[in-house]
Protein backbone atom coordinates (compact mmCIF):
# COMPACT_ATOMS: atom_id res chain seq x y z
CA UNK A 1 0.00 0.00 0.00
CA UNK A 2 1.30 3.35 -0.74
CA UNK A 3 2.02 5.73 2.14
CA UNK A 4 0.89 9.28 2.13
CA UNK A 5 4.08 12.03 1.27
CA UNK A 6 3.59 13.18 4.49
CA UNK A 7 4.00 9.94 6.31
CA UNK A 8 7.01 9.31 7.88
CA UNK A 9 9.01 6.07 7.23
CA UNK A 10 9.35 4.05 9.97
CA UNK A 11 12.89 2.85 10.69
CA UNK A 12 14.26 -0.63 10.67
CA UNK A 13 17.62 -1.45 12.89
CA UNK A 14 18.64 -5.40 12.73
CA UNK A 15 21.24 -6.35 15.17
CA UNK A 16 23.40 -9.41 15.08
CA UNK A 17 26.64 -10.19 17.13
CA UNK A 18 29.01 -9.82 13.96
CA UNK A 19 26.66 -8.08 11.11
CA UNK A 20 27.95 -10.55 9.05
CA UNK A 21 25.03 -12.67 8.50
CA UNK A 22 21.52 -12.62 9.54
CA UNK A 23 21.54 -9.17 9.60
CA UNK A 24 22.73 -8.60 6.69
CA UNK A 25 20.34 -11.03 5.04
CA UNK A 26 17.45 -9.27 6.72
CA UNK A 27 18.48 -5.91 5.42
CA UNK A 28 18.99 -6.52 2.42
CA UNK A 29 15.46 -8.47 2.04
CA UNK A 30 13.59 -5.28 3.94
CA UNK A 31 15.46 -2.96 1.53
CA UNK A 32 14.61 -4.93 -1.20
CA UNK A 33 10.82 -5.89 -0.64
CA UNK A 34 10.19 -2.44 0.88
CA UNK A 35 11.98 -0.12 -1.24
CA UNK A 36 12.09 3.15 0.29
CA UNK A 37 9.08 2.86 2.31
CA UNK A 38 11.12 2.08 5.22
CA UNK A 39 14.63 2.77 6.52
CA UNK A 40 17.15 0.19 6.88
CA UNK A 41 20.14 -0.19 9.49
CA UNK A 42 21.80 -3.17 10.44
CA UNK A 43 24.97 -3.63 13.30
CA UNK A 44 26.51 -5.67 15.38
CA UNK A 45 27.61 -6.30 18.83
CA UNK A 46 30.82 -7.04 17.88
CA UNK A 47 31.23 -6.33 14.12
CA UNK A 48 33.15 -8.86 11.77
CA UNK A 49 35.23 -8.03 9.09
CA UNK A 50 33.57 -8.74 5.84
CA UNK A 51 29.90 -10.47 5.49
CA UNK A 52 30.02 -14.36 5.25
CA UNK A 53 30.35 -15.39 1.17
CA UNK A 54 27.99 -17.67 2.06
CA UNK A 55 25.09 -15.72 3.32
CA UNK A 56 26.12 -13.16 -0.19
CA UNK A 57 25.80 -16.03 -2.44
CA UNK A 58 22.20 -17.25 -0.67
CA UNK A 59 21.03 -13.54 -1.01
CA UNK A 60 22.39 -13.14 -4.85
CA UNK A 61 20.70 -16.98 -5.40
CA UNK A 62 17.35 -14.82 -4.06
CA UNK A 63 17.72 -11.58 -6.33
CA UNK A 64 19.71 -9.83 -3.42
CA UNK A 65 22.58 -8.26 -3.86
CA UNK A 66 24.05 -7.12 -0.54
CA UNK A 67 27.96 -7.86 -1.67
CA UNK A 68 28.49 -3.97 -1.41
CA UNK A 69 27.38 -4.34 2.47
CA UNK A 70 30.05 -4.38 5.36
CA UNK A 71 29.61 -5.03 9.10
CA UNK A 72 28.84 -2.00 11.28
CA UNK A 73 29.44 -1.35 14.91
CA UNK A 74 26.11 -1.10 16.91
CA UNK A 75 25.69 2.22 18.43
CA UNK A 76 23.30 3.63 20.99
CA UNK A 77 22.48 6.27 18.13
CA UNK A 78 21.38 3.24 16.02
CA UNK A 79 19.08 2.01 18.27
CA UNK A 80 17.53 5.70 19.35
CA UNK A 81 17.25 6.87 15.67
CA UNK A 82 14.97 3.01 14.66
CA UNK A 83 11.42 2.46 14.98
CA UNK A 84 11.91 -1.15 15.35
CA UNK A 85 14.92 -2.90 16.64
CA UNK A 86 15.28 -6.75 15.55
CA UNK A 87 17.98 -8.64 17.53
CA UNK A 88 19.46 -12.18 16.34
CA UNK A 89 20.91 -13.10 19.00
CA UNK A 90 22.71 -10.24 20.17
CA UNK A 91 21.93 -10.42 23.64
CA UNK A 92 22.05 -8.61 26.54
CA UNK A 93 24.38 -5.97 24.25
CA UNK A 94 21.68 -3.56 22.55
CA UNK A 95 20.25 -0.92 24.41
CA UNK A 96 17.11 -0.99 25.68
CA UNK A 97 15.28 2.53 25.04
CA UNK A 98 11.31 3.58 25.88
CA UNK A 99 9.00 3.92 22.39
CA UNK A 100 10.88 1.20 20.19
CA UNK A 101 9.57 -1.76 19.67
CA UNK A 102 12.01 -4.88 19.82
CA UNK A 103 11.81 -8.27 18.27
CA UNK A 104 14.09 -10.85 18.97
CA UNK A 105 14.28 -13.38 16.03
CA UNK A 106 15.97 -16.81 17.30
CA UNK A 107 17.45 -17.81 13.73
CA UNK A 108 20.45 -19.93 13.47
CA UNK A 109 24.16 -18.39 13.34
CA UNK A 110 25.16 -18.96 9.79
CA UNK A 111 28.87 -18.01 10.88
CA UNK A 112 31.14 -20.97 9.33
CA UNK A 113 28.13 -22.98 7.27
CA UNK A 114 28.15 -23.32 3.58
CA UNK A 115 25.41 -21.98 0.98
CA UNK A 116 23.49 -25.03 1.46
CA UNK A 117 23.16 -24.66 5.23
CA UNK A 118 22.32 -21.03 4.77
CA UNK A 119 19.23 -21.19 2.68
CA UNK A 120 17.05 -22.65 5.15
CA UNK A 121 18.26 -19.78 7.15
CA UNK A 122 17.96 -16.82 4.65
CA UNK A 123 14.46 -18.23 3.52
CA UNK A 124 13.28 -17.71 6.99
CA UNK A 125 14.56 -14.58 7.39
CA UNK A 126 12.57 -13.48 4.02
CA UNK A 127 9.48 -14.61 5.48
CA UNK A 128 9.51 -12.78 8.98
CA UNK A 129 10.58 -9.57 6.91
CA UNK A 130 7.72 -10.08 4.54
CA UNK A 131 5.27 -9.89 7.97
CA UNK A 132 7.56 -7.23 9.67
CA UNK A 133 6.66 -5.22 6.27
CA UNK A 134 3.00 -6.20 6.92
CA UNK A 135 3.32 -5.19 10.47
CA UNK A 136 4.55 -1.79 9.17
CA UNK A 137 2.08 -1.01 6.47
CA UNK A 138 -0.67 -1.71 9.05
CA UNK A 139 0.53 0.11 11.58
CA UNK A 140 0.55 3.18 9.16
CA UNK A 141 -3.00 2.86 8.54
CA UNK A 142 -4.48 3.19 11.37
Amino acid sequence: MPTSPSAPRASVLFVCVHNAGRSQMAAGFLDHLAGDRVEVRSAGSVPGDRVNPAAVEAMKEAGVDISAATPKVLTTEAVQASDYVITMGCGDACPVFPGKKYLDWSLEDPAGQGVVAVRPIRDEIRTRVESLIAEIDAGRET
